[in-house]
C-alpha cells in the first residue's frame, strides 16, 4: 500500500508541475485550483508511504517519477527535444528508482 500511495504522489507531482505551466504563474482559476489539489494529494500520499518507506528512498522516488515524467511529459506536450541523450538520462533516472525500491527492505 505505501508503494501504490508512493507511486501515486509521484505521477501527481507530474501532474502539478504542468499545472504550473498552465496556470500561467497562478493566474487562471482552474489550473491553478487543480494545481493546488494536486501538490496536496501528492504531499498526503508521500505522508502515507512515509509511515513505512525509509525517508531517504521515499524522497528518492518521488521526485524520480516526478522528474522522469516531467521531461516525458514535456516531449509529449511541448514538443522538447526528445533527442538520444535526453531519453537515455531519463532511462537511467527509472533505472535508479528501479534499483532503490529493489534494494529497499519491505
Amino acid at each position: 500500500m505505501a508503494w501504490l500511495a508512493l507511486l501515486l504522489a509521484g505521477l501527481l507531482e507530474v501532474g502539478w508541475a504542468l499545472g504550473l505551466k498552465y496556470s500561467d504563474g497562478f493566474t487562471r482559476l482552474w489550473p491553478s485550483v487543480m494545481t493546488l489539489a494536486a501538490i496536496a494529494a501528492s504531499f498526503a500520499l508521500m505522508a502515507v508511504a512515509l509511515q513505512s518507506v525509509p525517508f531517504g528512498t521515499a524522497y528518492a522516488v518521488w521526485t524520480g517519477i516526478g522528474a522522469a515524467g516531467s521531461v516525458l511529459a514535456g516531449m509529449i506536450l511541448f514538443n522538447e527535444p526528445a533527442d538520444l541523450a535526453r531519453l537515455s538520462c531519463v532511462v537511467l533516472i527509472v533505472t535508479g528508482i528501479v534499483g532503490i525500491k529493489i534494494v529497499t527492505p519491505h
